[in-house]
């Protein structure tokens, strides 16, 4: 009888021993299982974070390189005695741009590449800038050695010159201006339904700006160049040189503008409609937009993108 009890409590503590290693057993795979998740996950973090770095450490060698270029055609600019303002505030940006080399977001770094893309553009455009101011400086180089013109003739021209000049100023600040005005600004869809007022970005597919050039019997008859900036509301110009854009002259001073028109003013009260493909996001905030003609502000609206 005893016997019989002592066989059932060996089988029990068999079974119980042979539980207690499965168990264990399980634990460990659990265990192996999730320190391998945890290593899979660390690796991929490591990967995103080396990734980052790289993209980071090539949109720094560009920013360099495209500094550097940029440099090159400001000193060879200057030396041929053209405006450098507009290539001095892109250099000021750049600068910015790389001295905040540090947690930059992979957003952050491809529109700093798309920037660069489109400086470029501008670097092509001033290297035809700067063809132009060679042969100007070779033209008045071989015009200068062949002038004969005694002290006193020349004097004399340059004060006619002058004094027609200052009658054209006296002329033009008087009463020759244009004047935009009746400014409409629109957002202009995919599908080309217009929408006034406040804009999202959905909306922006195209910027369309129109306004009329107000009568005025005293401006002259011609040729004009109408010329429209569009400002962020960092106040910065919205350029894109592949797009029409480009420099002009204000105050003496070169600046950027988005859209030109050239038209032949006939005091008609002409209606002008300019159309702006921007290609990205405009930023949240007010917009102004700015028209000018014969280097001065010609009209003045806003618009907000929400």
């Amino acid at each position: 009888m005893m016997d019989g009890y002592e066989k059932k409590g060996a089988s029990g503590q068999e079974k119980g021993k042979n539980i207690l290693i499965i168990v264990l057993a399980i634990l460990v795979v659990l265990s192996g299982i999730r320190l391998f998740a945890d290593h899979k996950e660390k690796q991929q973090k490591t990967g995103e974070i080396l990734l980052l770095s790289e993209e980071n450490t090539d949109l720094n060698l560009r920013l360099d390189s495209i500094t550097y270029q940029l440099d090159l055609r400001i000193q060879e600019i200057q030396r041929l005695g053209g405006s450098i303002d507009s290539l001095l505030v892109i250099k000021d940006q750049l600068l910015q741009a790389r001295t905040n080399d540090k947690n930059r977001t992979i957003e952050e770094i491809d529109r700093l590449n798309r920037e660069i893309d489109r400086y470029k553009r501008v670097l092509v455009a001033k290297d035809n800038d700067i063809a132009t101011l060679k042969r100007m400086n070779e033209q008045l180089y071989s015009e200068n050695k062949d002038l004969k013109t005694s002290k006193a003739e020349i004097e004399d021209e340059v004060v006619k010159l002058n004094i027609k000049t200052e009658q054209l100023e006296q002329k033009v600040s008087i009463a020759g201006r244009l004047r935009a005005e009746n400014i409409v600004i629109a957002a202009v869809n995919a599908r080309g339904r217009e929408r006034e007022g406040e804009f999202r970005n959905r909306q922006l597919e195209k910027l369309k700006v129109s306004f009329t050039l107000a009568e005025n019997e005293l401006a002259p008859l011609g040729t004009k160049d109408i010329y429209l900036q569009i400002l962020s509301p960092t106040n910065q110009v919205i350029f894109d040189v592949a797009k029409g854009s480009g420099t002009f002259t204000v105050d003496g001073r070169e600046e950027f503008y988005t859209a030109r028109q050239d038209i032949l003013f006939d005091n008609s009260q002409q209606r002008l409609t300019y159309f702006y493909e921007k290609g990205s996001d405009y930023v949240k905030g007010r917009h102004q937009i700015r028209v000018f003609a014969d280097g001065v502000v010609i009209g003045i609206e806003n618009f907000d993108v929400k």
